[in-house]
């Protein structure tokens, strides 16, 4: 509907734009509605919907917020691209994790949470008629900020027998010709799969060849188990020429609510973003970014404690789902159970028989793609106790 039609269609009537009327409702909204219906009901709900941890922030890194927070000295605009001490601690981070050197000036930028940096890369990148090439089943906001910027997104479906990693040589060559940016995301939500550098060397050089941009977002390289360490894209040949990866600090150190991420890689591609941002936002309260420095910088045993606590809750979790019958596997990475749903239901129809009849929150699997129908998916972020009663619930209600 154009502008002046909009107009005409009465004093109380304001048309959506057309980009908004194109999004489909998204998807954790939509669970939080069905979940407010059921409680609404007296139902005992068991959230296993979103991803938020439950663990509360790190003490040492609370207090150096409150410290921060008193200092007149961050009550100030911040700087656009973030303070450079906290892009100085970004880079320490990832040369003592990954063995990656990075230019904190150049290639490193502050976002207010990793899900605002990954929106607004398209409108530095993407022109109309471009193409995303966006994994399915996969973060809805790839698509969504694709659609933002006018351009057009083109599924890569993931499938089980291939570890849920994108098969390149059955995209056709026409649309890698006219693709501008390729998301990943490993390990990955919501299959928990997992990628190696192997793997992002091949990304890497198809990248190369046909002038891709390559995001990675990588928000859960830290919850892993079973002695896995999970690999930066940044650490494959040609990665640097190629890529932007996305980290947050919400998952590793349970900052959801901080809003505190980084982008990091090629030069030119964080200099884009941070032109978006320049235009769009006026960056992190800088005594969060002093809190940043404190969880990249200080104690980091709290991350032992977290894995112990989430490698415990899945072999409660996975041993009580096997025993109601369902198939599933152990993830080695996240905090997601990814589980085939029983024959004669589909995704949204085993989500909701799991909240009307039991008062368990999922999330259909179609939610993050076509290709993910077919599959659930559960969220660890509730203590061992309730996911046992969950499973306990699935057993003996059925299916």
């Amino acid at each position: 509907m154009s502008n002046s039609t909009a107009k005409t269609a009465g004093a109380n009537h304001f048309a959506l734009s057309e980009r908004l009327s194109k999004l489909p409702p998204y998807l954790f909204a939509a669970i939080d509605r069905m979940k407010r219906e059921a409680q609404a009901r007296g139902v005992d709900i068991i959230d296993l919907g979103v991803g938020d941890p439950d663990q509360p922030t790190p003490g040492h890194i609370v207090a150096k917020l409150q410290e921060a927070c008193a200092d007149p000295r961050y009550h100030r605009y911040p700087s656009y691209e973030g303070m450079i001490e906290f892009r100085e601690a970004v880079a320490r981070w990832y040369q003592r994790r990954f063995g990656v050197t990075l230019d904190p000036a150049k290639e490193v930028v502050s976002l207010i949470g990793s899900k605002e940096g990954i929106a607004h890369l398209p409108l530095a990148f993407v022109n109309p008629g471009d193409l995303a090439l966006v994994t399915d089943p996969g973060y809805p906001v790839y698509a969504i900020a694709t659609l933002f910027a006018g351009g057009e997104s083109i599924s890569v479906p993931l499938r089980a027998e291939r570890g849920y990693l994108p098969d390149f040589d059955s995209l056709p060559e026409e649309d890698l010709a006219r693709a501008r940016i390729l998301f990943l995301n490993y390990p990955n939500n919501p299959t928990s799969a997992t990628a190696d550098v192997a793997f992002y060397t091949r990304v890497a050089e198809v990248a190369a060849r046909h002038g891709i941009i390559v995001a990675a977002d990588s928000p859960y390289s830290e919850i892993t188990y079973d002695g896995y360490t999970a690999p930066s894209f940044l650490e494959a040949p040609g990665a640097r020429e190629v890529g932007i990866e996305f980290h947050s600090l919400s998952k590793t150190y349970n900052m959801t609510g901080w809003r505190c991420g980084f982008a990091v890689g090629n030069a030119e591609l964080i200099a884009g973003l941070g032109k978006i941002k320049t235009n769009v936002d006026s960056g992190i309260f800088e005594a969060i970014q002093v809190a940043g420095i404190e969880a990249l910088d200080g104690d980091q045993s709290c991350l032992d404690a977290m894995r112990k606590i989430y490698a415990e809750r899945r072999d409660v979790f996975i041993a009580g789902l096997r025993k109601a019958g369902m198939n599933v596997e152990a993830p080695k990475a996240t905090f997601y159970v990814w589980a085939p749903i029983p024959e004669g239901y589909t995704s949204a129809g085993f989500a909701g028989h799991l909240l009307d009849k039991m008062g368990i929150v999922a999330t259909p699997g179609n939610g993050f793609g076509p290709a993910g129908e077919g599959y659930i998916r559960f969220s660890m972020t509730v203590d061992k106790e309730r996911l046992a009663e969950a499973a306990s619930r699935i057993q003996k209600t059925g299916f």
